[in-house]
């Protein structure tokens, strides 16, 4: 299982080396984050959509935006509290616009990278991190995306958007992010 996962995060890493850079969102914490195992945090989000207005960025869900036909600009991650994988009741929405984008583009495929923090084992972080991306593929499958549309993968702790080592950078790591393939 081990050599399968690393075969794998070793392909996607070789195939998304050429490619660009994804949008990316902060965390929203309402202070700071619980550090035992069984906390959680609700704090209100705001919008959970980029663009200029309520609403503007799904408003087109076949992706007609512009010249190109480019996806509309979502949020592209799901932040988690520590050692935790179920997506909370703020990123259910985020969640939901992913799905009706992809219900309404059957030929788009969306990987969902499971992250977690530094502290603990690789291993540990690996599993983790398919455990959040896997939280997220059953929620859009839930929102009716077909599963072939949708790949969740694990980096675990390999790919930190934040390096510094305190509380608010872990925060930024405890993610699954959206990324087209």
């Amino acid at each position: 299982m081990k050599l399968v996962i690393s075969l794998a995060i070793l392909a996607l890493v070789g195939g998304l080396s050429g490619c660009a850079g994804t949008t990316t969102s902060t965390p929203a914490t309402g202070g700071a984050a619980s550090e035992s195992a069984g906390g959680s945090s609700r704090s209100d989000v705001g919008s959970i959509t980029g663009g200029t207005g309520p609403g503007s960025a799904i408003d087109d869900l076949t992706g007609n935006r512009g010249a190109g036909g480019r996806r509309p600009d979502l949020k592209r991650s799901v932040y988690y509290e520590f050692d935790q994988f179920d997506v909370k009741p703020e990123y259910q929405a985020l969640v939901e616009s992913h799905a009706k984008w992809l219900r309404a583009n059957p030929q788009a495929r969306l990987t969902i990278e499971g992250n977690a923090d530094e502290r603990g084992s690789r291993e540990y972080n690996l599993a983790l991190g398919q455990r959040r991306a896997e939280s997220v593929t059953r929620m859009m499958m839930v929102f009716g995306v077909r599963p072939e549309q949708i790949e969740a993968v694990s980096f675990g702790k390999e790919r930190p958007r934040a390096t510094a080592h305190d509380e608010a950078s872990w925060a930024e790591n405890r993610r699954a992010d959206f990324a087209d393939r």
